[in-house]
């Protein structure tokens, strides 16, 4: 399996993926059916995580308070359904060809209800949304910070994933040992709702990860006027907070640290942020 591993790599670099890992059957186990991916493929033995960096210059706009719509394009929209899709579609066709299936899944909001009825009892209702953010951490490329973004070691919360599972057991990625947020604050302190608690955390343990992360008021974050979106596949959908001023203020900290290994000649903020 070492040399079909080799080759995902080969064709993942090829692909222009920036994050990949791999998670074994077993780091999912205890997860809810309704947030774990082996409900889909029960036979599988291993998810792949692949994905592709925000890339810092689509927050330009939102940043300067001039152009928010080339984000949702580029940081999101196309980026999702598109460059990320392309890919996860092509790496399963790499699968195929060595002769083992490999289940293709877009990064649908595990908060959307089921919109059926089970098939036959003992089956969850589809549609079942795997858990992404546990996926991720699961996979080795990511940690969930204090603000609940999903961060890697090379962008910290730059990136967006698609899932790609099969029945090949590939060796697994070693869990993300390094902390990448430092628990700072900036991202409570900058957000003028006060959506991210300070005070009241909440222990999330993933295979064994065990992080901190602050209490966060989703409804205050729908009402944000400061770079959040609404959830585009779902209303009760996790608002998309990869604009929004306090993730903003945690990519400066974090390039100003040197925490993550993506950093740039110039800052990416050079003045007060604007906040309504």
């Amino acid at each position: 399996m070492k040399a079909l591993k080799q080759k995902i790599e080969v064709f993942a670099k090829e692909a222009g993926m920036d994050v990949l890992g791999f998670a074994p059957k077993e780091r999912f186990e205890g997860l809810e059916a309704r947030r774990n991916p082996f409900t889909v493929f029960p036979e599988g033995e291993t998810v792949i995580m692949l994905g592709k960096r925000v890339c810092r210059g689509s927050l330009r706009g939102v940043e300067e308070g001039s152009n928010f719509g080339d984000y949702a394009c580029f940081g999101r929209n196309w980026l999702e359904d598109e460059f990320l899709a392309l890919a996860c579609y092509d790496l399963t066709r790499v699968l195929e060809d060595e002769g083992w299936e490999a289940c293709p899944l877009f990064p649908n909001p595990t908060e959307a209800p089921a919109m059926g009825v089970a098939v036959t009892p003992g089956k969850e209702a589809p549609n079942v949304y795997p858990d992404f953010t546990y996926a991720a951490v699961a996979a080795g490329v990511a940690e969930v910070a204090y603000s609940g973004m999903v961060f890697s070691k090379e962008f910290g919360p730059r990136q967006r994933f698609h899932m790609v599972i099969t029945d090949a057991k590939l060796p697994a990625t070693p869990l993300l040992e390094q902390s990448v947020c430092d628990r700072c604050m900036q991202c409570a302190d900058s957000c003028p709702y006060g959506a991210i608690s300070k005070t009241e955390q909440n222990q999330v343990n993933i295979a064994g990860k065990v992080m901190t992360v602050g209490k966060l008021d989703e409804g205050k974050c729908r009402a944000c006027k400061n770079g959040a979106l609404p959830n585009r596949l779902h209303a009760k959908g996790q608002p998309d907070r990869m604009a929004a001023l306090c993730n903003r203020t945690c990519i400066c900290h974090l390039e100003e640290e040197r925490l993550i290994g993506n950093v740039f000649e110039n800052p990416f903020r050079t003045s007060e942020p604007w906040v309504r």
